[in-house]
């Protein structure tokens, strides 16, 4: 093998598929420690070196030296261009799989390159990704030629090849949407701190900046909705609430539930719940269409957030107090307690921490273990009854069509 030619070789391969020199002398010295062992037989232990300066070729076997034109002689051409172009592959897979790898959860263009069945294949720079059809917004039409945005939601290798995942449902992508279109969000001037979305429905997006003079809020919405109406037209028509964030929560979750009127907000730290009191008026304001204002809100501020009036939470209380007496060493006190904490129910007392209700209660190791099991039971017993009750809803439903 002549060394320029060896050397013109690499360094086209290098410009040509962006693959390091250094792998691809890897690759070669692979091949001929092959091609050798073919004819030597793999119980030698051969190596091989090549000069990246002179493309000068030596190699051992048992550490004593391969003359030059033995070296020749030896290198199957075929077994050697077969072991190269394998090698090339897999740096080139590797490199692939690199680069999309550190983009994942990054905002990327493509071009729709055909569709199967509800995927779109999608033309990438040097590669196709595919977006499924689970993670395209609901209602939204492909067509082969249509630029498409989307995040990379997942990278991985598939033997030689690598697979790119493609995403437009995940909240990541209202985030990078908003840093693209926002300036003053790629500049750090505003910061989104927290996104939920039930993709083509509704959004809700949490935006702050340290500079307490800055209208987060107005700056996304921009002049006459300019700003916004891009990022919706991108989501197909999905509903945007844009709130300012604040670690308050005793501000941050009214916020999170708007256009609903809050009355009260109570938190539960010891189970990250929230109970929300409203009035007749907002109740079904503040849970939503099949409750996706709350549950939107819950996952916006990390809170369980549960809505409530002002009488059904008395009613609650009082209902919780009595069944919690109920267990064998709760106490109408402890009972108090506990629903002052939030725990609200037989499941919600099955998961507290044994060293908290030591703490609240005075009682010992082993009774707060045994009111925790009692806890555990009533609430596996009360699972049940309500699986068993919903079949027999279920059955009876049957009967009546028949």
């Amino acid at each position: 093998m002549n060394p320029n030619e060896l050397l013109r070789i690499v360094d086209t391969i290098h410009r040509d598929k962006n693959i390091s020199k250094e792998v691809l002398f890897q690759g070669i010295e692979a091949a001929i420690v092959s091609a050798i062992k073919k004819r030597f037989g793999d119980e030698y232990v051969i190596e091989a070196h090549i000069d990246p300066e002179t493309g000068e070729i030596s190699a051992f076997y048992n550490g004593k030296p391969i003359p030059q034109d033995e070296i020749a002689e030896r290198i199957g051409a075929q077994t050697a261009k077969q072991v190269m172009i394998q090698k090339i592959r897999e740096a080139e897979c590797d490199r692939i799989f690199n680069e999309y790898f550190s983009q994942i959860n990054q905002l990327v263009t493509g071009t729709v390159h055909r569709c199967e069945g509800g995927m779109a294949v999608v033309t990438l720079p040097n590669m196709e990704a595919i977006l499924p059809k689970m993670e395209q917004i609901r209602g939204e039409s492909l067509r082969p030629g249509d630029r498409v945005r989307a995040v990379i939601a997942e990278v991985r290798k598939q033997g030689s090849r690598v697979k790119v995942t493609l995403s437009r449902i995940r909240p990541v992508f209202v985030s990078r949407l908003f840093e693209q279109e926002i300036p003053e969000i790629s500049e750090g001037v505003i910061q989104v701190r927290s996104v939920s979305r039930k993709p083509g429905v509704r959004c809700k997006i949490a935006v702050w900046s340290e500079d307490q003079r800055v209208d987060c809020v107005g700056a996304c919405v921009g002049i006459r909705g300019n700003r916004i109406k891009n990022i919706v037209d991108e989501l197909a028509g999905e509903r945007i609430d844009i709130i300012r964030w604040t670690d308050d929560m005793m501000k941050m979750i009214p916020n999170a539930l708007q256009p609903a009127e809050i009355e009260e907000v109570i938190l539960c730290k010891m189970l990250g719940r929230a109970i929300v009191l409203v009035n007749e008026k907002n109740l079904s304001l503040a849970i939503g269409r099949q409750g996706q204002n709350v549950h939107l809100a819950s996952k916006l501020c990390g809170w369980d957030i549960e809505i409530m009036t002002p009488d059904e939470l008395q009613n609650q209380l009082e209902r919780t107090v009595n069944a919690l007496c109920t267990i064998p060493g709760v106490t109408s006190e402890l009972a108090d307690l506990l629903v002052g904490e939030g725990f609200m129910s037989y499941d919600d007392l099955s998961i507290i921490e044994p060293d908290d209700l030591v703490r609240m209660s005075g009682l010992s190791e082993d009774e707060v273990d045994a009111i925790i099991a009692e806890a555990e039971r009533r609430a596996d017993e009360q699972e049940q009854q309500a699986i068993q009750e919903k079949k027999n809803q279920s059955g009876g439903e049957k009967n009546d069509n028949e």
